[in-house]
């Protein structure tokens, strides 16, 4: 008999054995580190922009100076000089004075606005007028208004992006410190089965789970190795897993986890260390089990390949986002269900759905066929002590990834 345990008690559990399991920092080029997660802070070290900036083509001057004026009666004023791109500017505005700034060039010391050129016309002879006042920092951006030298731009733990990457830039990083990536041993058990680019024969079945964990990991910023099939017999699986152990900070392995004679991964644990949890009071994946061998956590997910995805996402992913020191991010809508669930389980069940025409729909699904997991939307949760759910009702749907 399994002692099984609910999700919440199972991540309790883990994050009290490895509240400790974090990462070492290392170095990355900067363009090499989008989807890495920061291992400190990134702070600036100077002002962005460094220089007061015209966000448009126009005329550097004195706000009070075009104060009230309009087209019947302009402001006029010497232009006393221009701005070049990419040049630091020594003119100075004072009063009654302008200086022509291209988009993105540096506002002379003195002025405080900007006037676009659509608003003004050269008169010639060095004298602009101006149709349309200006309030002070108009189409300006003043020094250090992005950044200034000491803020934290990006906070530690932070995945980063595409923007990200650009703001680290902007900072004049070209190198950036992160966390390294956890390694993650993935390791199939199962006489019945094949790898998956290999021809069927009878009684055999390809082995789905090593390359779904292995891009499961990826996608939670980890780095897999599969390590292929072994025969579910005690010998087997305590080489394979010693093995892994050695070179990874935490082993999946997949299959061979229930209560039956040829099921060697819950014994083999429980002899190489610590077989915390085994069993999972949800639907799919009741056989789950978790442990420690060797200090290093190890989980023992079903054989079938919709279970073991969804204890991967509710037990290993957030286990893999503490090792980060990464937030978990998961999206969720809410819609109304297209039709009644019923669910008298007693566990926690997960049931994939369709979105379509702003329903939430309900898809039947086996354990063991990923295929019909792939082609829906996300994934409902009925609580273990609820006896279903009624058409219409509003459920929170988690999204997948796509």
């Amino acid at each position: 008999m399994l002692n099984v345990k609910s999700i919440a008690e199972v991540n309790q559990i883990i994050h009290q054995r490895f509240a400790d399991l974090r990462m070492p920092a290392e170095k990355v080029k900067l363009e090499e580190a989008l989807g890495r997660v920061l291992a400190e802070d990134a702070l600036a070290s100077e002002f962005v922009p460094d220089f007061n900036r015209s966000t448009v083509d126009g005329y550097a001057l004195r706000a009070s100076d075009v104060f009230g004026c309009s087209e019947s009666i302009p402001a006029i004023l010497a232009q006393i000089g221009e701005v070049h791109m990419g040049a630091h500017s020594s003119l100075k505005v004072g009063p009654d004075q302008c200086v022509y700034v291209p988009t993105g060039g540096e506002v002379p010391e003195g002025a405080d606005t900007m006037v676009m050129l659509e608003y003004a016309d050269d008169l010639g002879g060095h004298e602009i007028a101006i149709y349309k006042p200006s309030p002070p920092g108009a189409n300006m951006i003043f020094r250090g208004d992005d950044v200034k030298p000491g803020q934290v731009v990006l906070p530690s733990g932070r995945r980063l992006n595409v923007a990200d990457i650009g703001a680290l830039g902007a900072l004049g990083k070209s190198e950036v410190s992160v966390r390294r990536k956890p390694r993650v041993a993935i390791i199939s058990t199962g006489n019945e089965l094949v790898a998956h680019g290999e021809t069927l024969t009878p009684g055999k079945i390809r082995d789905v789970n090593a390359v779904m964990l292995a891009s499961a990991v990826l996608e939670e910023g980890g780095q897999p190795h599969t390590l292929g099939i072994i025969k579910d017999n005690e010998q087997a699986v305590r080489t394979a897993l010693l093995s892994a152990l050695k070179e990874h900070d935490l082993v999946l392995l997949s299959g061979g986890t229930s209560v039956g004679e040829k099921d060697a991964v819950p014994k083999i644990v429980a002899d190489l260390g610590e077989l915390l949890v085994h069993g999972v009071a949800a639907k799919p994946g009741k056989p789950t089990l978790f442990g420690s061998v060797n200090h290093k956590p190890v989980y023992g997910l079903p054989g079938n390949p919709v279970a073991a995805y969804f204890m991967f996402y509710s037990l290993v992913r957030p286990l893999l986002a503490h090792m980060l020191g990464a937030e978990l991010i998961s999206r969720s809508a809410n819609y109304p269900l297209a039709r009644a669930v019923p669910s008298n389980h007693g566990r926690e069940e997960f049931v994939p759905v369709i979105i379509k025409d702003g329903l939430a729909h309900p898809i039947a699904s086996k354990s063991g066929l990923i295929t019909t997991l792939s082609g829906t939307s996300g994934f409902i949760r009925i609580p273990r002590d609820l006896e279903g759910l009624s058409k219409g009702q509003v459920v929170e749907v988690t999204l997948f990834a796509r």
